[in-house]
């Protein structure tokens, strides 16, 4: 686990993203599947701005009622292309940290890597794929709500990381609400893990499935991702996934 800086973060977007420890932060990728930010992302006012948000709704493109899709119980919405700066600015400075480990991960899996440098011209092929609607979304969560299980895939264009950011102080605003993976390992049962994500930070996790090192070479390790149930307060958070929608 590595040690986290709350200091508040200042200046762009970019800086921000490159001043973590991308050394230690692909280790426990690689090690585990998923890694917290060692510092902070946004400041306190910069997520409470992107909370409200939530109750803009020409800022978004549709609304998931999880409840009624039978996907847990809550609510998210996706935002229209037309990204608040900071956002957009986020998930620019991303792409090409986690293009690396991407790219070493299809390698050992033997798997296609079809992500080129640039993210502009990989949602260009996103979109030439039928994949063009934005995925990029903003969740809440108030008391009992949860998410179940999934893999946030929707179609063949995928990206195999993604990041979510926490814009609430847990047990504070909110109590519960951990953020929970499971890990199909070979010829081995489940492995679980939560993370409590503190505001600001942002957690990288697998979208779908991470390498995973046997006697036999490198064998497939499918991963899922969810919310434990909230117990008090309201939870929100901000999900950056670097492919778009069917």
């Amino acid at each position: 686990m590595n040690t986290l800086d709350t200091t508040d973060p200042a200046g762009p977007v970019a800086d921000r993203v490159a001043a973590n420890d991308w050394t230690a932060l692909t280790d426990e990728l690689n090690e585990h599947g998923h890694a917290l930010t060692t510092r902070r992302l946004l400041t306190p006012d910069e997520c409470h701005g992107i909370r409200a948000l939530y109750d803009k709704a020409d800022r978004f493109r549709t609304t998931v009622d999880m409840a009624r899709h039978r996907f847990g119980s809550g609510q998210y919405r996706y935002f229209t292309h037309e990204l608040p700066d900071v956002i957009r600015e986020l998930r620019e400075s991303f792409y090409p940290r986690l293009l690396p480990v991407a790219r070493d991960w299809a390698d050992k899996l033997r798997q296609p890597a079809p992500w080129p440098e640039d993210l502009e011209e990989w949602l260009a092929m996103c979109h030439a794929a039928g994949q063009a609607k934005s995925a990029q979304i903003l969740l809440r969560y108030g008391p009992g709500d949860w998410n179940a299980l999934h893999r946030d895939v929707f179609g063949a264009m995928v990206f195999p990381l993604q990041v979510v950011i926490g814009l609430d102080a847990p047990g504070v605003d909110f109590t519960g609400g951990e953020f929970v993976m499971t890990e199909q390992r070979p010829r081995a049962q489940s492995r679980g893990s939560s993370t409590t994500l503190p505001q600001g930070h942002g957690l990288i996790f697998t979208t779908r499935d991470r390498p995973v090192a046997s006697r036999r070479g490198w064998s497939t390790g499918p991963m899922r991702h969810g919310v434990s149930t909230v117990r008090s307060g309201r939870r929100h958070t901000l999900g950056l996934v670097f492919h778009d929608a069917t």
